[in-house]
């Protein structure tokens, strides 16, 4: 049986669907996600932020105490690309750190409508690349991140892959935007269980997004790409989510690939329910098994 704060996630986005209008701009968005967002998750406690630039965008450091100076979790943000930050997502990031054990860099990306695609990728991937020039070694970096920034994980990869750069160790993706088409069946399927990621509303963000691009260009809608050579990864994805058919597509896509894959489907819960992490016991299971994955890629023991 759910626990009662397992519901906060839900009530959290029917209340973005109830407070929605067609004349909102961008900005109000913005404001309302910063203002009710990171008040989902609990301060994990015993973890440190520091604010520093990366790429000449806004960073932070989630350094938990007596964690491993030299592994990195690369953690980048969602918020459908045109809302989120690294302080919506502070502490949901610095409870996957604190799990783990290892330091997190929580990187900015420009957003929509006033940047599209290629833009947020190559923000992503000069912050992944400075990580390298810092002497993290790639083998020691594991790249995470939620909705839009599960897309953009795999997109990092991806695009380090082709400028011939080493991967990481492992890849992290929490509800994983990856098909910008917004044409998986589970868009309707679930529909009655979904609470704000209904196909017109991912259609809109979607289209701010790619501006001209192709929607099917493997780099905006990773589901397209030729995943072979792609790190170790770990899908999880709500039961009751209408993006819940792309995670499984990722999943089949990787495994055929090649790719060392897993997919967790948690029943009854919705897009990113483990921002409840520090509340809900469902959430802090899911930060759990993350961080039990990853250690051992990591090299940690």
């Amino acid at each position: 049986m759910a626990s009662k704060r397992s519901d906060a996630v839900r009530d959290y986005w029917r209340s973005m669907t109830e407070a929605s209008s067609p004349h909102e701009g961008a900005e109000e968005v913005r404001e309302r996600v910063e203002r009710h967002w990171g008040g989902l998750t609990a301060e994990p406690g015993g973890v440190d932020y520091l604010e520093i630039e990366v790429a000449g965008l806004p960073a932070l450091w989630a350094v938990p105490k007596g964690s491993a100076e030299d592994r990195v979790i690369l953690g980048l943000h969602g918020g459908g690309f045109v809302s989120g930050s690294i302080y919506t997502h502070r502490k949901l990031f610095g409870h996957l750190a604190k799990a783990v054990r290892a330091r997190a860099l929580l990187t900015d990306y420009r957003p929509t409508p006033a940047y599209s695609h290629p833009a947020p990728l190559e923000d992503t991937t000069a912050a992944y690349r400075w990580l390298l020039g810092q002497g993290i070694e790639a083998g020691h970096i594991a790249v995470a991140g939620d909705s839009s920034g599960g897309g953009l994980s795999v997109a990092t990869m991806l695009r380090a892959r082709e400028l011939g750069l080493p991967t990481a160790a492992a890849v992290m993706l929490i509800s994983p935007w990856v098909d910008m088409t917004v044409s998986n069946p589970t868009y309707e399927s679930n529909r009655e269980t979904e609470e704000f990621f209904y196909k017109e509303v991912v259609a809109a963000l979607a289209g701010m997004f790619l501006g001209d691009t192709d929607p099917r260009d493997p780099l905006a809608s990773p589901l397209y790409a030729d995943l072979s050579g792609l790190p170790p990864t770990y899908i999880q994805v709500g039961g009751d989510e209408t993006m819940l058919g792309e995670s499984l597509q990722l999943e089949e896509n990787a495994r055929k690939a090649g790719v060392d894959v897993r997919v967790d489907v948690f029943p009854g819960r919705l897009h990113t329910f483990q921002m409840a992490a520090g509340h809900a016991p469902e959430s802090d299971d899911a930060i759990g098994r993350l961080a039990a994955w990853v250690r051992p890629r990591l090299g940690l023991t």
